[in-house]
């Protein structure tokens, strides 16, 4: 049972960190080439479908991370700090969503290109920062156990 809760973190880890990877560094250059009417509405279809995935990813990671910890007889520094950075990232996501996302499709469905683009310039803001703090945890979760 925790080898299933284990594959199924990692796997909702690849989900979330790799599809925050390639939207970064990968959609927003090619996308920069595009006119904002373009370019916002690209940007509102792609979260509209990466954005079910985070929930299940996010769902997924507080379940089996908690769950995981929760057998632990004692829960080392490192996993804490794993939990808090996952927690924050969890959160940084969910504004994203109820905020600068849904302005996002507002402004697109109204082709009110201006703060659509600036709605789209914090969600790449806040996508940059879960980034960051993505590849620190799993930095966190590769290294902790050899720093003790």
């Amino acid at each position: 049972m925790r080898q299933a809760a284990l594959f199924l973190h990692v796997l909702a880890d690849i989900v979330w960190i790799g599809g925050m990877f390639l939207a970064y560094v990968c959609v927003r250059p090619a996308a920069a080439a595009l006119e904002p009417p373009q370019r916002l509405t690209l940007w509102a279809g792609i979260f509209s479908r990466f954005f079910p995935w985070v929930w299940a990813a996010v769902a997924t990671l507080l379940l089996t991370g908690f769950g995981l910890i929760g057998h632990l007889p004692v829960v080392p520094g490192y996993i804490v700090a794993m939990a808090l950075i996952g927690v924050v990232m969890a959160a940084i996501f969910v504004y994203i969503v109820f905020i600068p996302f849904a302005q996002l499709k507002t402004c697109v469905a109204n082709q009110d290109w201006k703060p659509a683009g600036a709605a789209l310039n914090r969600i790449r803001q806040l996508v940059a920062t879960n980034l960051t703090l993505g590849i620190l945890n799993v930095a966190t979760a590769m290294l902790g156990p050899l720093l003790g």
